[in-house]
């Protein structure tokens, strides 16, 4: 009984990491681009309060209020914290962008994409365009 148990674990262990990437690539590009927004937002967050708590600490240590410096101090330790948790997330998803912006064309519902490049402003984007071909 332990061994088939064991067996059937091994068997799902193999299946979610064969699957697992091709999850990964099957994220939309507007996911892509809404999730690095979102990231930069919650860095730019996490940015101002660390600011904020760094003052807060200060002010606690001019006033010479040892918990107003402490909260001020946790504050901001805490906040740098997550903001470099954050950038470093918001580096990740920034490659899988480029990964996908990376490929020549690209298969959705059936249907295959070419990659095109777009000039505005001064700025090259990419895009992908339905093929003529199917």
């Amino acid at each position: 009984m332990r061994n088939k148990v064991s067996s059937i674990l091994a068997a799902a262990v193999m299946i979610a990491a064969t699957i697992a990437p091709t999850m990964a690539f099957s994220q939309t590009r507007s996911q892509l681009d809404q999730e690095a927004k979102r990231r930069q937002q919650k860095k730019n967050e996490w940015r101002n309060i660390t600011i904020g708590s760094g003052a807060l600490a200060i002010i606690g240590l001019v006033s010479k209020n040892g918990t107003l410096a402490l909260a001020g101090t946790a504050g901001a330790l805490y906040s740098a914290y997550r903001y470099e948790q954050d950038r470093k997330s918001q580096s990740k998803t920034d490659r899988a962008r480029a990964a996908y912006y990376s490929r020549s064309s690209i298969v959705a519902n059936g249907v295959r994409y070419n990659r095109k490049t777009v000039w505005k402003n001064g700025k090259k984007y990419y895009t992908f365009v339905r093929s003529r071909n199917g």
